[in-house]
């Protein structure tokens, strides 16, 4: 591992979250969520990195998720209630909003933004 690919990962994630924020506020919904999408992936790929000095070739965020909780804890709340019905909507909008005629509407994806920057990020951010 290197500082700088690590670093370039936490950058690119966090350009991806304040690319969904903008887009989302100009009403381009699909992309705002793939958007997310993005950052989960990259911000956990850059965890995975930081703590194991490698990450998978995966686009699943549920996937990391399990390999983070694996060799640290406090993620065991993204595994209950809402907070895992909202990381597998976000994983589905990897493929939904990139090929899919999905119509994603603004009150979804607001959901899902908030779970990102209130839930999703606070607990990845701790670990």
């Amino acid at each position: 591992m290197s500082f700088e690919e690590a670093e370039i990962l936490r950058e690119h994630a966090e350009a991806f979250l304040r690319n969904a924020e903008e887009l989302f506020q100009k009403g381009v919904y699909d992309l705002s969520v793939f958007n997310l999408e993005q950052y989960c992936q990259l911000i956990l790929k850059y965890k995975l990195l930081v703590k194991t000095g490698m990450y998978p070739r995966t686009h699943s965020p549920m996937t990391l998720i399990r390999l983070l909780a694996n060799v640290t804890s406090g993620l065991e709340v993204l595994f209950e209630g809402k907070n895992i019905l909202m990381i597998t909507k976000i994983e589905d909008a990897y493929i939904g909003a990139r090929y899919m005629p999905r119509r994603y509407e603004k009150e979804e994806v607001g959901e899902m933004l908030k779970f990102v920057k209130e839930v999703f990020r606070n607990v990845v951010e701790r670990v």
